[in-house]
């Protein structure tokens, strides 16, 4: 194989890919972001507790029980990073790269869990509502807005086009949100002795978490089905790639995301028979690629280059 990864198989056709490139975001760029937050989180979570159990508060239990989510959430996305830094190698032809698509699709399935949970218990309390100081509540949630303000500051300055990082860093702001409802629900109690506030504030974060959790799996589910990215259209990229000279069609078509920042194609492409024999298939290649590049912001694409003839010898239809 030459240095442009070029092939030619018996039916005549030509398959062209581009020179090996680092894939994806840089494995490792973003573990000290995450270990600050992670460090954050921990710290207050254990405060948290403590108060919790002897304020007799949902909602303060149910923020812990959310940093514990949180916690959790940032050590497997420091554990995805490292294994998508391992290099490709035998069958892993990409490495390990869906390792932060698994972290984040993780990370909004114990959501919809920990979510699940403190509905249950916030709605029983709803109905029975047990005793509730509401001093050390506000206190504890006004310190924990602080905290997660400073862990949110710190995720924020991290790539947050990973879905890996942006999963921790959507477990972190709802827990913010969960703070501020929290505070709010405290501010309450103290005010007017309305202890089912503290139930209220839970079921306002379960809502938030609801959310987040949909967004991550949404997006990372896209991407292990292998549907197309967001946003692109594949009758617009077949119509470019059809204007280049020479090129009659386009067929076998697809776009998929391998791990975020990490679109690929791969398409089998009708050429004029003499772009074989006059040594124009590397300029084509080129302007292709190019049009991929500039258009679609895609630089991951491998092409295969057939005459019209060898349609004659596919046995299925093509996309």
């Amino acid at each position: 194989m030459s240095d442009d990864h070029r092939r030619v198989g018996a039916t005549g056709s030509e398959t062209v890919a581009r020179p090996r490139h680092t894939h994806g975001v840089a494995a490792g760029a973003d573990t000290r972001y995450l270990s600050i937050a992670l460090a954050l989180i921990v710290g207050f979570m254990v405060v948290e507790v403590v108060v919790a159990l002897t304020s007799g508060s949902l909602a303060l239990l149910s923020d812990a029980g959310h940093m514990l989510t949180d916690a959790g959430a940032i050590g497997a996305s420091l554990w995805a990073i490292r294994l998508a830094a391992r290099p490709a190698t035998g069958s892993w032809t990409f490495g390990w790269k869906r390792a932060e698509i698994l972290s984040a699709a993780g990370n909004g399935i114990t959501l919809l869990v920990v979510g699940a949970l403190v509905a249950f218990e916030a709605i029983r309390r709803l109905l029975d509502p047990p005793p509730v100081q509401g001093t050390p509540v506000l206190v504890v949630a006004l310190l924990g807005v602080v905290v997660n303000l400073a862990a949110a500051w710190v995720l924020a300055r991290a790539n947050r086009s990973s879905l890996n990082v942006e999963g921790a860093f959507q477990h972190i702001l709802t827990d913010l949100y969960a703070f501020v409802a929290t505070f709010v629900a405290g501010v309450v109690i103290v005010a007017t002795g309305f202890t089912r506030a503290d139930a209220i504030a839970s079921l306002v974060v379960v809502v938030l978490m609801f959310h987040a959790a949909w967004g991550l799996l949404r997006d990372s589910g896209r991407i292990l089905l292998e549907a197309a990215p967001a946003g692109v259209d594949l009758d617009q990229i077949r119509d470019h790639l059809r204007e280049n000279d020479h090129v009659l069609d386009v067929h076998d078509l697809h776009v998929w995301t391998v791990t975020s920042d990490l679109p690929a194609l791969s398409a089998h492409v009708v050429v004029d028979d003499d772009c074989f024999h006059d040594g124009h298939t590397p300029q084509l290649l080129d302007q292709m690629q190019d049009c991929l590049v500039g258009h679609f912001d895609v630089e991951h694409s491998t092409f295969q280059f057939e005459p019209a003839s060898h349609g004659d010898h596919e046995h299925h239809d093509h996309p």
